[in-house]
């Protein structure tokens, strides 16, 4: 019979960076450790970590840097990717080293995939969630030439569905005031669950800059509940408080450093490919990355030795949305893997 965990909370600090992380499952099981994205935190993977928990493993979720009880740095360099994955080393070693599973989802992605490539025998396997992976950085110059310009003709859509990207580089303080104005109407705007009626049709990211942002002229968020479907009421508040404390400046830092990232992605030993097992899990209808409808995971697969493929009907928000069938695609992959 599977042991029931609950997530406790735990901090680790190095004299560079503190980690605020949730634990769950046995000290003695097999590492998984959950990266997440833009803008979560930990708690985002409760569903994934408490099954897999009472499954044996010992899951890990920590916030990331910039977010929720984790350091902050003030300045844009110091959310540079190789910043980010010298945390999760640290984090790694603190946790006792063993070769983990890894999953990132949205901007956690980039950083799993990265660690793998850096520093390959720490990683066992990797879960890539919304995001593929971009052997040479997920950095705007990058995805560029990916997109469909059936979708996105260049003269009306110079950078498609990464015009947010380009937003945030070209007008980051009015970005960072907008989110910032009201922090729960925000996050309950950006959490929404995705439309199936919106695959091939313009996606709402595509035209931030010719709306003045991604409110428009309003400058705040639009007064909508939030889809308790996707964050139980508990964890929502907990999401909204870690950002009243750190605001959306540390974790929209992340896309300020397309240089140095792409320069740390050449770095990589064997050109960044992986040779581990990889699973990669598709939103169908994820107007953003969903690698059926645009060219976005043509790198990951050129570079990964063996990967698999999910597709779940979903948006962008996977982990939320398909609670159960994202733990189902990981479980059915390591167990065909042996992992």
């Amino acid at each position: 019979m599977a042991t029931s965990f609950t997530l406790t909370d735990n901090t680790f600090s190095t004299p560079r960076h503190t980690t605020h992380y949730w634990e769950a499952g046995p000290v003695g099981g097999p590492l998984m450790i959950f990266l997440h994205g833009w803008p979560e935190i930990g708690l985002v993977w409760r569903a994934q970590m408490e099954t897999f928990a009472s499954e044996g493993w010992r899951c890990i979720a920590p916030d990331m840097r910039g977010y929720g009880g984790s350091s902050a740095p003030s300045v844009p360099e110091a959310y540079a990717m190789k910043e980010i994955v010298d945390d999760m080393v640290e984090l790694h070693d603190h946790l006792g080293a063993s070769p983990a599973i890894w999953v990132g989802h949205d901007l956690g992605s980039p950083v799993a995939a990265a660690l793998a490539a850096h520093h390959a025998k720490r990683s066992r396997g990797v879960v890539l969630i919304s995001v593929p992976y971009v052997p040479d950085a997920f950095a705007l110059p990058n995805l560029l030439p990916l997109i469909d310009r059936k979708l996105y003709p260049f003269d009306q859509y110079p950078d498609g569905q990464w015009d947010y990207y380009r937003f945030y580089l070209t007008n980051f303080d009015q970005t960072i005031s907008d989110f910032d104005a009201d922090i729960r109407a925000s996050l309950a705007a950006i959490f929404r669950s995705g439309n199936p009626d919106s695959v091939g049709k313009v996606y709402r990211s595509a035209i931030i800059t010719r709306n003045g942002g991604w409110f428009g002229p309003d400058h705040h968020a639009p007064a909508v509940q939030p889809d308790l479907a996707l964050w139980p009421q508990a964890d929502s508040d907990a999401l909204v408080d870690a950002f009243r404390v750190t605001g959306f400046r540390p974790g929209n830092s992340w896309y300020l450093n397309d240089s140095a990232n792409i320069a740390y992605a050449h770095a990589a030993p064997n050109g960044g490919h992986l040779r581990q097992p990889v699973l990669f899990i598709n939103g169908e209808f994820d107007g953003l990355c969903d690698i059926t409808h645009n060219r976005s995971g043509e790198g990951m697969i050129s570079a990964c030795q063996d990967l698999t493929v999910v597709n779940l009907p979903s948006g962008h928000w996977l982990p939320l949305e398909r609670k159960a069938e994202v733990t189902e695609a990981v479980r059915s992959w390591l167990k065909t893997k042996a992992l």
